[in-house]
């Protein structure tokens, strides 16, 4: 029976066991761990690394010195170094930009760590600038604050028209905006007289007013010899308020055919700032060119005063003619329109937005008037006919006369008094001819026998 001493081994042989490789655990089995372990270790460096540089650094454009494994160690950045924007061609600064060449197209930094490993050289290359436009295709179509600022030059911007375009100067509509919208204030203290004279000759001219105002709107206009061409005989109205023709008569029965019509009544014109007018300033506006017009006589009784938003003439072709001459007149002596005026004649003026505002000029815009120069008629003469001789025979004896009746005495007439024309319309008595109760010269301008007209 061996002894147990004789199974133990020896430490020689131990040894040569450990030396030769055998599955002993001595020195030599130790050294081949550790080598494991230091490989291990580098590699999970380099793969911290690689995570790392993805978390916060910019990655190295494809190609740079940096971008292979095979390269030399790669400059150092702070994490918070910002990418530079897709596509601006902005390289890094700081010293990366120094540890990287500059590139025509810089790419942003691989998605992922095996792309920070590419194998360096020209196949590496190719497949790291494959991946990078695989991985930063979403970042390409991504635009940046500074181009998405920027207009595009292929798609001009299109003006947003305004909701109502402004009124052309020059127009009664843009005049009309520059009144002033009021209230009417009362009628209290009004007569005829505040406005100075009727049909006063404030022109000097040697003519009164009406007769002026009959000469230019009138055509065919026929003169009295003898007035310094001042008093019209006829001529043919066409009646701008009905759109009628109308042969004009001067005489006690016919003149009021045809009427002078204030276009802004003088009441009307009372009412809306003609108080604080001086004395002369009334009297320039009750004979103004610009605010008379020869007209149709009933339709001027119908219009009486009112205005745009009470009346309007019945010829519709008129209506922004006449409109847009009361703006005139109302602007020129500072008067204003109250609301519902403003908002008539607003409305009349929309479907002829480019009427002009009228002037003072001859006929102004009246159809046909001053269609030619007025004739003077000349006085008739006494006729003097040669008579043939007649024989003369002696006279009978005159028989005695029947005694005449005794004429019944004619009841004085009433006696009539008007202050003024005013009174004379309220009383429905106007016009009054020559000869009629109530009739005074003062109350005929122009002495045609027809007065309040």
């Amino acid at each position: 029976m061996p002894s147990p001493r004789s199974s133990r081994p020896r430490p020689a042989e131990s040894s040569a066991e450990e030396a030769t490789g055998g599955r002993g655990t001595g020195t030599a089995g130790c050294g081949g761990c550790l080598g494991v372990v230091v490989v291990g270790l580098l590699l999970l460096a380099l793969l911290i690394g690689g995570f790392g540089r993805d978390a916060g650094d910019p990655a190295p454009a494809a190609g740079s010195a940096s971008s292979s494994a095979g390269g030399g160690p790669a400059a150092t950045a702070s994490v918070d170094e910002p990418l530079p924007p897709a596509g601006t061609g902005a390289s890094p600064s700081g010293p990366r930009a120094a540890a990287s060449p500059t590139t025509t197209s810089p790419s942003p930094a691989p998605a992922s760590p095996s792309d920070a490993q590419s194998p360096a050289g020209p196949a590496g290359g190719a497949a790291g600038e494959a991946s990078e436009a695989r991985t930063t295709t979403p970042a390409a179509a991504a635009v940046s604050p500074e181009r998405e600022a920027a207009p595009s030059s292929s798609a001009p911007a299109v003006p947003t028209a305004p909701a109502t375009a402004p009124a052309r100067a020059g127009t009664a509509l843009a005049l009309l905006d520059t009144l002033e919208v009021k209230g009417r204030a009362p009628k209290t203290g009004y007569e005829r007289e505040r406005f100075g004279q009727s049909w006063a000759d404030v022109d000097r001219n040697g003519c009164d007013t009406r007769n002026d105002i009959l000469r230019r709107d009138l055509v065919d206009v026929v003169l009295k010899a003898g007035t310094g061409g001042c008093k019209v005989l006829r001529g043919t109205l066409h009646g701008p308020y009905t759109g009628t023709t109308i042969a004009f008569v001067s005489g006690p029965d016919t003149s009021a055919d045809v009427q002078i019509d204030h276009v802004v009544a003088l009441s009307d014109a009372w009412q809306k700032g003609a108080q604080s007018l001086s004395a002369d300033e009334r009297a320039a506006f009750a004979n103004d060119p610009l605010n008379l017009l020869a007209v149709d006589g009933p339709t001027n009784q119908s219009k009486s005063d009112g205005d745009a938003a009470t009346w309007l003439p019945p010829n519709k072709a008129y209506r922004c003619p006449f409109v847009a001459r009361q703006v005139a007149v109302k602007a020129e002596y500072g008067l204003w329109v109250t609301a519902a005026e403003r908002d008539a004649i607003a409305r009349v003026l929309a479907a002829c937005p480019d009427q002009e505002v009228p002037t003072r000029g001859r006929a102004g815009s009246l159809p046909g008037g001053g269609a030619a120069e007025p004739v003077v008629e000349a006085e008739p003469a006494a006729e003097s006919t040669p008579q043939a001789p007649v024989e003369i025979e002696a006279p009978p004896a005159p028989e005695p006369a029947a005694p005449a009746p005794a004429e019944e005495p004619q009841a004085p007439a009433a006696d009539v008094y008007y202050k003024n024309c005013d009174a004379a319309r309220a009383a429905g008595a106007a016009p009054l001819l020559r000869g009629e109760p109530g009739y005074r010269p003062r109350m005929d301008g122009d002495d045609d026998g027809v007065a309040c007209e």
